[in-house]
């Protein structure tokens, strides 16, 4: 009796499909987009068009945004936290931070349980057993890092999707963690939203004044990061240190059992 082929090549390929697919998106969306795609430049362009279907369609013009969000999170596309303060500018800030809070957690969760499923456990047995062991404490407290790294503002958001997903962590405190991790800095920023019409004057008179002078690469300049004070950041690093206490107090339990 012969034996039968080997499919794992075959089943790899199956499992890469869905990961490819996202790349290439991901790489037309760059294409068409540019890498200033969701800008305040953008933004100020289609201002009046934007103004008037989210006064005629709110629930539409809702539903569009987190649509949006959705496909920027899980294409790891540029401009996240500019799309997040545009929500409480166009929705103010209960309905803009809850929309992008949704956006956020099912766009992760996609390219999370994409990546999961194509190359997660490959990944782990190809870097051997310190992978292992480092994987393991990451799943073991999961919650607690995630929400860490979902609160520390200098994690960028694409590398908490992709690293669990390589861990093998469970989907349910992948999603429990996202959901909860961007809440505070959703709230700051849709908060930092409703003042974005000043911002916008203030950036278009300048552009007029460059294109008036003839000038040379004329164009709005924003960086989010600018909206966040000194006493936010320091809020939400003290709000990760929290979330990481679980993880310190079984550390320093299993610590003294072991002197014990």
């Amino acid at each position: 009796m012969s034996a039968s082929p080997a499919r794992p090549p075959q089943s790899l390929a199956r499992r890469m499909l869905p990961l490819a697919a996202i790349g290439v998106l991901a790489g037309a969306a760059y294409l068409f987009v540019g890498t200033d795609g969701i800008s305040l430049d953008s933004l100020v362009s289609h201002r009046t068009a934007i103004d008037a279907f989210v006064i005629e369609h709110r629930s539409l013009a809702v539903m569009s945004y987190i649509a949006l969000y959705v496909i920027v999170v899980a294409l790891s596309l540029p401009g996240a936290t500019f799309l997040t303060i545009t929500g409480g500018f166009l929705f103010g800030i209960a309905i803009g931070a809850s929309a992008s809070v949704v956006g956020a957690t099912f766009g992760a969760t996609c390219i999370f349980l994409i990546a999961r499923t194509a190359i997660g456990e490959s990944l782990l047995r190809r870097f051997g057993p310190r992978a292992n062991q480092l994987a393991k404490g990451l799943r073991d407290d999961a919650f607690s890092y995630l929400l860490f790294m979902r609160l520390v503002p200098a994690f960028p958001f694409f590398l908490v999707n992709l690293v669990p997903a390589f861990a093998g962590v469970r989907l349910g405190p992948f999603i429990a963690a996202t959901a909860l991790g961007v809440i505070p800095g959703a709230i700051v920023y849709a908060m930092a939203g409703t003042g974005l019409d000043s911002v916008i004057m203030a950036q278009k008179n300048s552009y007029d004044e460059c294109i008036a002078a003839k000038g040379s690469g004329c164009h709005m300049t924003f960086d989010p990061m600018d909206m966040l004070s000194t006493r936010m950041v320091t809020a939400l690093f003290a709000l990760a240190l929290l979330a990481l206490l679980p993880v310190a107090v079984k550390y320093w339990r299993t610590r003294s059992r072991t002197a014990a």
